[in-house]
């Protein structure tokens, strides 16, 4: 199976700093614990076995918060080496669009060939269990302001919400047709205990879709189905396909976050056998031309 894996994990623990990694605890996405070791190129390479990658999209790791551009200046490093057969292909590289040095930090991620997009985590929810962060950046005016300067410098922005944010994040994509927002993890749908949650997320997503510059990524799952199978599975992957179109979603690991539930062959044969009935160029388009048109690579 050829894949283009649009969202992965690197670390190196021994060289860099991840705040999140230096005291790693249990949470409702699962054992942070048993992440507190180095994730690099030749781990997923060995991890994906089978599976044929063909290019690979770093998504940021929640590395230091006061050094953004030093992820990316090691990503770099790697995917300029054979090291790691060049990947990252892409980087979606972090920055804090609510600080006033915003400009410079998306300048300095621009230095650097692979750089493709940003993303700076925005999960709020009205239970504090699943907040990620502290701040409804949403509807910071400074965040906003400094969103527009995506435009600016040709990145595109990884759009990590709950359902209960989709409609602002809906408004954000339409104030700002130019820049491409990408759904990370099929909209996160953590509230799958009531109906009134499957709706919001449901409804959400084809709010997104109806913005012609937003994507959808479906990864993440099992974060939120630690025993998942394929027909467990099956609801969400095919809703997210149903709202945004073969033309506009993209399979992706999380790896190797959702290595904690899961080998990286079980979950793309899953996605595989979820959308068997696909034509050939529609399967194309979710495992691999997608991610190459939106990352630009």
């Amino acid at each position: 199976m050829l894949v283009v894996d649009s969202h992965v994990h690197f670390w190196d623990l021994s060289a860099h700093h991840y705040p999140w990694l230096a005291n790693p605890s249990m949470s409702f996405v699962g054992d942070a614990r048993d992440l507190k070791h180095d994730y690099l190129p030749a781990d997923l390479i060995e991890d994906a076995a089978e599976i044929e990658l063909l290019k690979v999209v770093h998504v940021e790791a929640n590395y230091d918060p006061a050094n953004p551009v030093g992820e990316t200046r090691w990503l770099q490093s790697l995917a300029d080496t054979r090291r790691g057969r060049d990947f990252p292909n892409a980087i979606v590289a972090a920055a804090d669009l609510s600080q006033s040095n915003a400009q410079a930090v998306l300048e300095a991620h621009r230095e650097y060939a692979n750089t493709r997009g940003i993303r700076q985590i925005l999960n709020r929810h009205s239970d504090p269990l699943y907040n990620y962060v502290q701040q409804d950046y949403l509807h910071d005016d400074t965040w906003r302001r400094n969103f527009g300067l995506l435009a600016r410098y040709g990145l595109s922005f990884d759009l990590q919400i709950y359902p209960s944010q989709m409609a602002d994040a809906a408004a954000l994509a339409r104030a700002h047709p130019d820049t491409l927002l990408i759904l990370n993890h099929a909209g996160m749908f953590v509230d799958r205990d009531s109906v009134a949650g499957y709706r919001a997320w449901r409804d959400g997503l084809r709010l997104l879709a109806s913005c012609e510059n937003v994507a959808v990524k479906i990864s993440g799952l099992a974060m939120f189905d630690h025993r998942w199978t394929v027909e467990s599975l099956r609801p969400y992957v095919l809703e997210t396909i149903d709202a945004f179109g073969v033309e506009r979603a993209m399979f992706a690991s999380n790896f190797p976050v959702d290595r904690l539930f899961g080998t990286y062959a079980a979950l793309w044969q899953a996605y595989a056998a979820i959308v068997a009935g696909a034509s050939e160029s529609e399967r194309d388009a979710l495992f691999k031309t997608n991610a190459q048109r939106c990352y630009r690579i």
